[in-house]
């Protein structure tokens, strides 16, 4: 498969079988996050994989949704801000820019081994750092369930709306 048609087959998923991930499968998509670019290649991300029933019923208490609940898998992407690029001119923190790459790299891989993947961002972040014990200075930046579709046609049927290129894109100024 090209990369443009996992970019074109990735989508939200929010129905999972409740099928296991393999493991092989889960170390796939975390090497291809552990593999992504960062400012000054500090690569500031932290990934939780959450996988026992006492992780699950955890993270589950953090975004109270009936469909979250059905992933067999979750990775809590997080940002360490005390090993992050700061911009010199404005102090801008690069660490949620790198951790978004990441965890796009991971959901790529994940279309690519015909897993879904949803971004959380609204979740309770202090309860799901204090639940699992994230050292001051490291932030959850996005929870990801994982695994395979309920319906494996899912990919297909998940709309996904683009607005044109005319409306995204500007040559050499606004």
């Amino acid at each position: 498969m090209e990369l443009i048609d996992i970019i074109r087959k990735r989508c939200s998923i929010r129905s999972y079988a409740s099928r296991a991930v393999e493991k092989e499968k889960i170390e796939y998509m975390l090497e291809a996050a552990r593999l992504a670019p960062s400012a000054c290649n500090l690569q500031p991300w932290r990934f939780i994989v959450v996988e026992s029933p006492e992780g699950k019923e955890k993270i589950r208490t953090c975004y109270e949704r009936d469909w979250f609940r059905t992933a067999p898998l979750y990775i809590v992407a997080c940002c360490d801000h005390r090993h992050s690029w700061k911009r010199s001119f404005d102090g801008k923190d690069h660490a949620d820019i790198d951790v978004a790459i990441a965890t796009e790299h991971l959901c790529m891989a994940a279309a690519e081994q015909d897993l879904g993947t949803c971004w959380v961002c609204h979740f309770d972040v202090q309860r799901c750092a204090r639940l699992f014990r994230l050292p001051e200075g490291v932030e959850p930046v996005a929870l990801i369930p994982a695994g395979y579709p309920s319906e494996p046609d899912l990919f297909e049927h998940t709309p996904k709306i683009r607005k044109p290129a005319n409306e995204v894109i500007v040559r050499e100024s606004f």
